[in-house]
């Protein structure tokens, strides 16, 4: 009787199988590039009723599938050391977003919940889900309800529970079902055109 593994390659272990650096080195190499990533996420807008919104959620979760659980959440925890010392890299004008203020100010709820979101999806992914379609959508759906959570939670004790799911939430829930729909559906074409390299 076969045993599925407990442990499945990541999307980025796939694409850059044997490194010709160290380890740490590589590993350095792709946090940097996610939080390129994620600083051009978090500058381009896209305009969408009732306010527009960043592409930031969804670099954030398929991030953390593609790079696996402790890389996912090193480089979000990397990207947020980026804007504590003052890189303009979180959302906002090019020459906006940065500044330690943004770590315990309204926002700073979803920040962090970047960085567990980015690990739990890399969990997920290292289970396999990423390579079935429903199991990925799953896996992006529980990491954005724990980017709201931890949102939310913070926010509230900003300015109250109305408020919060006022602006912190509502404006935000049909522009997140298309960037998990969209994550969902590049998932299964990244494992194609890696099948389509090996084969």
């Amino acid at each position: 009787m076969s045993m599925a593994p407990s442990t499945y390659p990541t999307i980025a272990n796939m694409l850059w199988p044997a490194p010709t650096i160290s380890p740490a080195a590589r590993g350095a190499t792709l946090a940097i590039v996610g939080t390129i990533l994620l600083w051009l996420s978090a500058k381009v807008q896209v305009p969408l009723y009732p306010v527009p919104i960043t592409m930031q959620t969804l670099v954030v979760l398929v991030l953390g599938v593609a790079y696996g659980a402790r890389l996912g959440a090193a480089t979000m925890a990397l990207y947020l050391l980026e804007g504590a010392v003052g890189l303009p890299v979180f959302s906002g004008g090019w020459s906006e977003g940065g500044g330690f203020y943004h770590l315990y100010g309204p926002t700073a709820g979803y920040l962090f919940g970047f960085v567990v979101a980015a690990g739990v999806c890399g969990r997920l992914a290292e289970r396999g889900w990423d390579r079935r379609i429903m199991l990925a959508a799953a896996a992006m759906v529980i990491g954005n309800l724990i980017i709201y959570a931890l949102g939310l939670t913070w926010l509230t004790i900003q300015i109250g529970l109305a408020d919060a799911m006022k602006y912190g939430l509502l404006p935000f829930l049909v522009g997140d079902a298309l960037k998990i729909a969209l994550g969902t559906c590049a998932l299964p074409v990244a494992w194609r055109s890696i099948a389509r390299r090996k084969s």
